[in-house]
């Protein structure tokens, strides 16, 4: 979209990006630094203001966004390249651990567009390396899926996965219920509270909307 820093700033503003920043440093520490490779790589697709990768113990990080305003909330170590997520020529074949995307398939036109997408992962990903998908679950957000208005492709867990198999991915882990499907929510935030959900999956079944899926590059 021709108008993403106008939606950005819309939807994110100064507070609610310091919330989500927040969050996302617990987020890192106590779940997703364990799956990453601490003295490899990782690339954030579509990393929006860098609440991710910002805070991710990776030793050399990588991010993209069509949004050229990302780049002033990114740190120093993060080198940032404002293109298309299906346009990581600058990436070399089989250089990344980890590839990390949040929210972001949903925004894509349609399917073709999403294959492209997990094709040039697939090439810039090491062999065995993975893909780390969030988003929000089509399956338990058919209503509130369609109140922003720049979602187009609707995603399970389920079609998610079967479109990462056609593309010579294999699925290494899948759940379908994971994080809220927003922190705009009054959820408490609480780094004390986002932790006992993190290590209670009992939680993410009463109030996950968000799926998690994550893919090895098997064939390399």
């Amino acid at each position: 979209m021709d108008n993403l820093s106008e939606i950005y700033s819309h939807r994110f503003g100064e507070m609610g990006y310091e919330r989500r920043d927040r969050v996302w440093k617990v987020l890192c520490r106590s779940f997703f630094d364990k799956r990453m490779v601490k003295d490899g790589s990782v690339l954030d697709l579509a990393c929006g203001y860098g609440e991710f990768i910002n805070n991710i113990d990776v030793k050399t990080k990588f991010a993209v966004d069509l949004n050229p305003d990302a780049a002033i909330h990114l740190s120093k170590n993060v080198h940032f390249t404002c293109t298309a997520a299906d346009r990581l020529s600058f990436l070399d074949n089989h250089l990344i651990d980890r590839v990390f995307t949040s929210n972001f398939l949903e925004h894509l036109p349609d399917k073709e567009t999403c294959n492209q997408v997990l094709r040039e992962v697939r090439r810039i990903l090491k062999p065995a390396g993975h893909f780390i998908v969030m988003g929000p679950n089509i399956r338990y957000l058919y209503d509130k899926y369609w109140d922003f208005y720049d979602h187009y492709l609707p995603l399970s867990h389920l079609s998610l996965s079967e479109g990462l198999k056609a593309q010579g991915f294999e699925i290494v882990e899948v759940v379908d219920r994971f994080l809220p499907y927003t922190m705009q929510s009054n959820l408490p935030t609480s780094d004390f509270l986002i932790n006992v959900y993190l290590t209670l999956p009992v939680l993410w079944k009463m109030f996950g909307k968000q799926f998690l899926v994550t893919a090895s590059n098997i064939g390399g």
